[in-house]
Formats: C-alpha cells, structure tokens, sequence
C-alpha cells in the first residue's frame, strides 16, 4: 500500500514523498466517491390549503387523478375568463398536485400557453395564482411535464426583478425545480441570461429571495455540465463574492441563505475548475474566520439548523486544503483545530454525520507539520482516539490522522507512543473490517519504524496474537507477517533497519 525507502535512521524524502502521494491517490478516490452523493432535491412552497380542501389536523392530502374529460373542462373553466376564474385556477392548482393529472393537463392543446397567459396578465391575484400552477408542474418528477414548461423560463427570468417578494420566491424555486429536471430547460435558461439576472438578484435585501436565489443556483452548479458551461459564466459574474458574503455573514443576515450558498461554494470546489479564482477572493481565510465563529456559538445559543452551514463549511475548507495549490501556506491557526473538536463535541450525539466531515478537514490539516504539533501540544490526542469506534468511515479517517503524525518521523511518534494509542489500536485490530484493520497496520509500521519502544509494548500488551490472527487474511496476510517480523526481533536489532520484505508489504 504505502512505500517506503529508507536510507539511514529515518526515511528518505523519496519516500516520505512516495507515502504521501500513495496515500492522496486514496484520499482522491474516496473524495470522488463522496462528491457523487451530492443532493439533487427539489422545493415546494404551498399555502396552507388543507381546511379549504378538507384535510384536518394539517395533514398532507393528494387529490385523486382526474380523468382527461375533467381535466378539459378545467381548462375550459380558466379559459373562459369568468368571474369566477380565479376559484378555476385554485381547483386546477389543487388538482396538478397529482402526477397523473400533470401528465394529462400538459398533453392538452394550449394548456401551458393559458398559462402562461395569465402569468403574464397585469392582475396581480391571477397572475399570483397561474404561477402556482406553473411552481405544482415545475415540482414533477417526469421530465416531459418540465420541459412542457420550457415556454415559461424567459417570463420567470423576468419577473425576477421588480416585483413582491413572495412572486419572486416562487418564481424562484420554480425555476429550480425546472433546471433540477430538465437538461433542456438548462440550455434554454444560459443564452437567456439567468446568470446574469441571478447577479442581479443576489443584492436583495430580502432574505427569501436570496435564499430562492441560492436554490436556483445549486441546482445549476450540480448539473453534469456545470464545470464547462455554468462555472465559466458564474465566474465571469459579481457572485462569488458575493456568496463568498452572504456565507460567512450567515449568522448575522440569516442561516438559510448562508446554507445555500455554501453548497454552492461546495459544489464549485468540487468541479476543480474555480479554485484559484476563490482562493484569490480570500475564500480560505474567510472560511476560516466563519468555522472560528460557529463553534464559538456552540456553547452558547447555537440557531436551531447550524450543523447545515458547517457541513458543506467543512467541506469547502477540506477541499480546498486538498487542491495543489499551495493554500495550505495561508492557514496556520491553531484555534482552527480547538473548533474542529467543539463541533465533534456538540454534534456527535444529534447530527454524526458532521464527524466524518470533521476527520476529513482535520486529515488535510494533518499533512502540514504545524498542525501535527498543534493537536498534540493542545492535547487534542485523547479526544480523536475517542472517536476511534464511532463508524468504520470515522476509523478510517482516524487512523490515517494518526499516521499523518506518525510520518512526521521519531518526535511525533514517541509523543504518540506516550498516549494511551496502542491499548485502543489492540481492538481495532479485532475488527472485521479489513480497510480499518489495514489503516491500522499502516499506522504501527510507522510508529514501530520510527520509534521502536512502541513495537515492544505491542508485544507486551500481546499485539502479537491480534497480528497472528490476519495471517491467514489475503487482503492484510502480508502487511501482517512483515510486521510479526519487525516485532519478534530484539529491541535495537536491525529489523528497525531496512528490510526488503518489510517494504514490499508496504509498497
């Protein structure tokens, strides 16, 4: 797995720089694997119509399916333009929340262009109530309702300006549902200007534009043509600094826009195409400074939703540090890993999902020297072997910390070996999980190569037979009888010194 060469006491700098990079082409196959999970979801924002519509106890009612013969005559019914047009669209509204219903008014002759006709009329309640016809349609999960809406996309990027904010919303989270559905719908709205009308919008004042806004654009930079079509034009606008400030002023202007827009952050972090551009926006430093102020709310008032602001937090900062650009020269702040574990500590019971995110930002951290001295000088051992059996993912992520230390060379493993580390690894190697047991071979290899008094206490303790065990386990047989060879030997023998079999196992 990870090679090493040595020359002397210590490993060379060819092969601290073997085990580094063996060790990030893992770390980037499960960073691919964990950015494949992004969240595609779609919104909807209704009144509370279940009195009118006999629901009792605000429960969720979704009206049966209406045959084609009815769902004509409601057509008719809003076409006519009666007085009693308005109470037509509030029955068909009430009627497209079904999907079967949806289908069927979409496939008639006209029905999107009435639709879209009073959406554009100057009565502002009809025009109020057509658009929430068009938001039910927007939240189908079939994409030939979407793009029967394709018509509607240049009026909604119109009405994005001037006026109500709650048309503005819904036109909003309209358009997001559409663009989540539809790649069609997406290639309409980009030579149509939604970036640049976007720009525009993220200047409101107004909370639940912006967190509507924020919406439209995660779903934008999530889609599969995101890094070439969509970044380019997001960068070329005013809103990365602009999310870049409505992030990190969430706790002050409102969480649920910061949570947005940090995901879009996230999301063009993770496209490898706008690193450099938000590094120079001071992106770092600024993310920084705000995981600083979250966990200073911790302990006191936390606002109810906060674990959503830090987990894509976490990630933007986790990614950033693992780019190759040289950023990690630009953070060195030993407050940043006391954060880190407040947050471990006030999440881990609630939300424990953030623990993983936690251990991977702490595991791009540990690559640099400073931050390997900062946590044992703090004292912060203890509290992440803690943490050891919270989830096999955490175990992993533990452990490769830990041997981030142990790499630093003899200092950094005789201070591990000074904690309680190996009574904890005794158990690890119990597992049955073989990438914990692995992670954990990896991690005594360098603690008994660097500093070989830890390999005798192994044996004292009767780490021995736990080796014994994977003997007989292909995937660890090897790493395992070469590390039974390194501890059977005398203390100071020359099984400390290089050994042929002892690297192959490791390489």
């Amino acid at each position: 797995m990870w090679g090493w060469r040595r020359r002397g006491a210590g490993p060379s700098g060819r092969g601290a720089e073997e085990l580094r990079a063996r060790r990030r082409e893992r770390e980037a196959a499960l960073r691919k694997a964990r950015r494949q999970e992004q969240l595609v979801s779609k919104r909807l924002l209704r009144e509370d119509t279940t009195a009118e519509e006999g629901g009792q106890d605000g429960a969720e009612i979704v009206p049966d399916p209406l045959s084609e013969d009815e769902v004509l005559e409601l057509l008719r019914a809003v076409q006519r333009g009666s007085e009693d047009r308005k109470r037509s669209l509030s029955r068909l509204r009430w009627a497209l929340q079904n999907k079967e219903t949806q289908q069927k008014f979409v496939r008639l002759d006209g029905s999107i262009r009435t639709l879209i006709g009073i959406f554009t009329s100057s009565l502002a309640d009809m025009q109020m109530e057509a658009a929430r016809c068009l938001h039910e349609l927007s939240h189908s999960s079939d994409p030939a309702v979407a793009e029967a809406c394709l018509p509607v996309t240049s009026y909604l990027l119109t009405y994005l300006s001037g006026h109500s904010v709650e048309f503005m919303e819904l036109c909003l989270y309209t358009l997001g549902n559409l663009v989540v559905e539809s790649e069609a719908v997406r290639k309409q709205l980009l030579p149509q200007g939604i970036i640049p009308v976007l720009a525009s919008c993220i200047q409101s004042p107004h909370e639940a534009v912006l967190e509507g806004l924020g919406y439209v654009l995660s779903q934008l930079l999530q889609a599969k043509e995101a890094p070439t079509e969509i970044i380019p034009l997001v960068l070329d606008s005013v809103l990365p600094q602009h999310m870049l400030r409505l992030v990190c002023s969430g706790l002050k202007a409102g969480i649920g826009a910061a949570v947005e827009f940090a995901w879009c952050l996230h999301y063009i972090v993770c496209s490898h195409t706008a690193n450099a551009a938000l590094l120079s926006l001071g992106a770092l430093p600024a993310l920084t400074s705000l995981l600083l102020d979250l966990a200073s709310e911790i302990p006191q008032d936390a606002p109810e939703g906060l674990e959503l602001l830090v987990c894509p937090v976490l990630r933007c900062l986790s990614n950033l540090l693992a780019e190759e650009t040289g950023c990690e020269v630009q953070i060195q702040d030993e407050r940043l890993l006391i954060a880190l574990f407040l947050i471990l500590q006030c999440f881990l019971q609630q939300h424990p999902f953030i623990v993983q995110e936690c251990l991977w930002l702490l595991n791009n951290l540990t690559d640099e020297p400073f931050f390997c001295s900062a946590l044992l000088s703090l004292d912060l051992l203890p509290a992440l072997l803690q943490l050891l059996p919270c989830s096999q993912m955490a175990s992993v992520l533990v452990l490769t910390v830990l041997c981030n230390i142990a790499e630093k060379g003899p200092a950094y493993c005789q201070q591990l070996h000074r904690q309680p580390a190996l009574p904890l690894l005794l158990p690890t190697l119990a597992l049955p999980d073989p990438e914990v047991v692995g992670q954990c071979l990896e991690l005594l290899h360098l603690l008994f190569l660097h500093w070989p008094e830890a390999a005798a206490d192994f044996v004292t303790q009767g780490g021995h037979r736990a080796l014994e065990q994977h003997q007989s386990t292909p995937e660890l047989q090897e790493r395992a009888r070469a590390l039974l060879d390194m501890v059977r030997q005398p203390l100071g023998a020359s099984a400390f010194s290089p050994c042929h079999t002892t690297l192959s196992a490791f390489s």
